[in-house]
Parts: structure tokens; sequence; C-alpha cells
């Protein structure tokens, strides 16, 4: 599974350096989206291929 790490501040409820699970992805009309699970299971958020690129760095 891919684990996914925050680099820049997502709103108010995650801090940088927060790590993901990524739990699923899809894709429609030619734009892709991704759901990561945080570290903690304390939530789930929906993120664009561009967002997952620009915020987050991929770790193993």
């Amino acid at each position: 599974m891919k684990m996914y790490k925050l680099v820049k501040d997502e709103s108010f409820a995650y801090k940088k350096g927060t790590k993901f699970f990524l739990i699923s992805h899809s894709e429609f009309i030619g734009v892709k989206s991704y759901v990561l699970l945080a570290e903690n299971l304390q939530g789930k958020i929906e993120i664009t291929e561009e967002e997952l690129s620009s915020k987050f760095v991929s770790i193993y």
C-alpha cells in the first residue's frame, strides 16, 4: 500500500508531516481523483492529481 506525507498544511484539519495511506484512485473523463486515509485513521480526504503532486510526497 502506498503512503504519502503531507508537505503543506491542509486547512486546519491536518498539519505538515501527517502520513496518509492511498486507499483508492479513480479516473472520470480524464480527471484523476485519489482518496487518502490518515495514518491514525482520523479521517479521509479526496484530492485531485494536481493536489497530490503539489501537497504530498510519496514515502514507503
